[in-house]
């Protein structure tokens, strides 16, 4: 099944197609599978480290960036093409079909540039924009922190208003790519005695700061793609606050709206390869003819194929002009699932070989172990799974809100006939 999506949306695929044929470095798509299935979670690959430090790809960025590709969801005024959902998603299928990257150094692209071309002034839009695209400025998120994981509105970091800067002190945690990012955006509480979901800032610091201190957190695969971090007294200027003190919820909506948005038409197609990895694997161990493995197998290729049904049936509410809406915490909620169980396919294909890391050092793993290990963070970043099934329950099928649960009642202290009091 294809999408027709008309003349002028096949116009513009294929100006882009030629485009790419004709920038894109020739060595560029031999340097690294851009096309890979991420894990977040998992190793960063030495052959991608070496891929984006390759001239190559400086070649690549910098023709995005003339033709105005970093960010070309933003309007033209801010540094983008002004590109609505369906042509995007055009982008990416075609950016996928040739095997070349999108530019992203971090979370400013899709996150933070959005968030402040809805709710940031002139001023802070003609600052902070030309310094994500140009790359000057890489950004982590400071959401998470040790209490409060999923329970965004619950953030005790502290913002506390000196004059015209605000002082920022407090833990955040589960952030990727901290090691590489030189300003993270902070939702902070700045009014303590305000409702939950109110009292709330969004404000943009510098990373790289004697008063931020970060460490990575190994995980279950060895690896450490997220960090821990310490905010001791971060000072920066009011003019730093997105969308005015105390509104940072709305900000922050913004922003977990676009970060759950996600490449919805191409997602299927990293999964697929993926798969077919996968049968090659049952082939090289003999578990091929394999009925339990075979069906197991039509089950994982069932589930890809549903991811692309559902990117088109996503491609086809926003070509008719409709938000994605609660529907894609169900995609969300479908692949993570689907990659954890993918994982534990994979370890059973491979068998008591998967029991064994490779020799090395610190802790490298096989390709299917770390995506047995790696797969379950996606089960947890950008709303874990259970978060996502509330959502599905009450927004998409509207359902009664989960019921919250009651502090306990104490026990009425009772006298004995003795007069002594006991519980």
């Amino acid at each position: 099944m294809e999408l027709d999506l008309g003349p002028e949306i096949e116009r513009f695929r294929h100006e882009l197609r030629d485009w790419i044929a004709e920038h894109a470095p020739p060595a560029l798509a031999g340097l690294i599978d851009w096309r890979a299935a991420p894990t977040t979670g998992g190793y960063r690959t030495a052959g991608l480290t070496r891929a984006l430090r390759h001239p190559a790809y400086a070649q690549w960025e910098h023709a995005l960036a003339d033709a105005r590709l970093i960010c070309p969801q933003w309007p033209a005024e801010f540094g983008g093409r002004g590109l609505d959902a369906v042509r995007i998603a055009v982008l990416n299928e075609e950016f996928h079909r040739a095997g070349v990257p999108r530019v992203l150094r971090g979370m400013g692209e899709a996150l933070v540039g959005p968030s402040v071309i809805v709710h940031g002034t002139d001023e802070q839009r003609a600052y902070f924009l030309p310094r994500i695209i140009s790359g000057e400025d890489v950004y982590c998120q400071g959401f998470s922190e040790p209490d409060h994981g999923s329970d965004l509105a619950g953030v005790q970091t502290r913002g506390e208003v000196d004059g015209g800067e605000i002082v920022i002190t407090g833990q955040k945690l589960w952030t990727s790519g901290a090691g590489r990012a030189t300003m993270m955006f902070v939702l902070c509480r700045t009014d303590p005695g305000a409702e939950k979901h109110r009292g709330l800032s969004y404000v943009l610091i510098p990373f790289k700061v004697p008063q931020v201190r970060y460490r990575p957190i190994r995980q279950l695969s060895g690896a450490a793609e997220f960090y821990e971090d310490f905010l001791d007294g971060v000072c920066v200027p009011l003019f730093n606050v997105i969308g005015g003190l105390n509104q940072g919820w709305r900000v922050a909506m913004t922003t977990l709206g676009h970060e759950r948005g996600g490449s919805a038409t191409v997602q299927h197609l990293r999964y697929e390869r993926e798969f077919w990895a996968l049968v090659q694997t049952a082939r090289e161990h003999g578990r091929i003819k394999d009925p339990l493995v075979r069906q197991q197998l039509a089950q994982a290729y069932t589930s890809v194929q549903l991811m692309r049904f559902s990117g088109l049936r996503t491609l086809a509410r926003v070509a008719a002009g409709q938000p994605p809406g609660p529907e894609s915490s169900i995609n969300k909620l479908f692949w993570s699932e689907y990659h954890k169980r993918l994982g534990e396919i994979a370890m059973g294909i491979v068998g008591a070989d998967g029991l064994l890391r490779p020799e090395g050092g610190g802790y490298p793993t096989t390709e299917w172990q770390n995506v047995f290990l790696s797969s379950r963070a996606g089960t947890i970043y950008s709303g874990t799974s259970e978060i996502q099934r509330t959502i599905i329950g009450e927004r998409a099928l509207g359902l009664p809100k989960e019921p919250t649960p009651k502090e306990p009642t104490p026990k009425e202290p009772r006298t004995d006939t003795q007069g002594s009091t006991s519980t």
